[in-house]
């Protein structure tokens, strides 16, 4: 049985299709939004896929942006009503900042994904365990840590345990694959999944040794997202969380050369397995 589209991937489709059109009709946002009598606002939230769109809102912009072509309308139609309702983290409000939710979208509709953490496994890769140790040290309470465990576990889950997942590239630094998070059993379960994961179609996890020395990264964590249909998009990881696609092609074009930099320095990924493999066995040894 086919799952049901997320109301996010709806709206992403509505973004996509209702800004390519206006700018095709040579019409501002504030012109577009006069000409149906809407808050230049409400056009804004529409352009971005934060809100819905309602069958007659959609309507009234088709007519003035001149889009008529009957199959185009109906699978546009179908959007707007597959448009609400919440999306699969809505149930973790409690632990999703807005910024974080705008990134889950985006993720959710992106096609690949290459990330870069250099100092503990990514949240994509976790282990239950391994995760909740490394939420220990914040003094969040055992209900919120549980509560984010939660939602990293889902994720991994939609995003590897489908057929319509992204393309998925990891590079870690050999430092996240040694420091023992949570102790010796918890790092070699930790360790394991990613022997297994790195052995499944689409997935691609790679180490970057310690001889690689310093490179541009060595600050920080990040996420590139790729989209058949849209601008690539660059999340960085840190308290706020913050993206950036095409109103900064510097920084992302900066980011994109830092990943091949990244990837040409890291082991292959046979090699990078059979570094995490040996890992495991020294740390079974001790």
């Amino acid at each position: 049985m086919t799952s049901p589209v997320d109301p996010s991937l709806n709206r992403r489709k509505l973004r996509l299709a209702l800004r390519q059109a206006r700018e095709a009709t040579g019409l501002t946002q504030r012109e577009a939004a006069e000409r149906v009598e809407w808050s230049q606002s409400k056009l804004i939230r529409v352009e971005t896929g934060t809100v819905s769109v309602s069958v007659s809102d959609l309507r009234a912009l088709l007519t003035l942006y001149g889009v008529t072509d009957p199959s185009t309308v109906r699978e546009l139609e179908e959007a707007a009503r597959g448009s609400k309702g919440p999306s699969w983290w809505s149930k973790y409000h409690d632990v999703v900042t807005p910024q974080y939710a705008q990134y889950l979208g985006y993720e959710s509709a992106a096609t690949s994904l290459q990330t870069y953490h250099p100092i503990v496994v990514p949240g994509h890769l976790q282990t239950p365990g391994y995760a909740e140790a490394l939420l220990k040290p914040h003094g969040l309470t055992p209900k919120r840590i549980g509560r984010v465990v939660g939602l990293r576990m889902e994720r991994r889950t939609r995003m590897f345990d489908g057929s319509a997942g992204p393309d998925a590239t990891f590079i870690l630094d050999e430092a996240a694959v040694r420091r023992q998070i949570g102790g010796k059993a918890v790092l070699n379960e930790q360790l394991q999944q990613l022997l297994d994961l790195g052995a499944r179609d689409g997935i691609t996890i790679r180490v970057l040794p310690f001889e690689a020395g310093a490179h541009y990264s060595t600050l920080g964590s990040f996420v590139l997202l790729g989209f058949p249909d849209d601008d690539d998009l660059l999340y960085l990881e840190h308290a706020a969380g913050s993206m950036t696609g095409g109103e900064d092609l510097e920084l992302l074009a900066r980011y994109q050369e830092c990943f091949q930099t990244i990837t040409h320095l890291a082991l292959g990924e046979t090699e990078s397995l059979d570094l995490i493999g040996r890992i495991k066995q020294d740390l079974a040894a001790r």
